[in-house]
């Protein structure tokens, strides 16, 4: 079976979905682990949409 392919490039809002609060955790504690410095983590949780509040 072919792999499914699309003319579609970029994704909106509404074809994201929230991620469990635990998976977000997780991916947090990845990024944090292997990231090199503070802003590389800061830049990398932003990308995947799970950044930290600064509040």
């Amino acid at each position: 079976m072919p792999a499914k392919t699309s003319d579609k490039t970029e994704l909106g809002d509404e074809d994201l979905g929230a991620v469990a609060d635990e998976t977000a955790n997780a991916a947090r504690r990845v990024v944090a682990t292997y990231a090199t410095d503070a802003e590389e983590c800061r830049m990398l949780l932003s990308m995947l949409g799970i950044a930290l509040d600064d509040n």
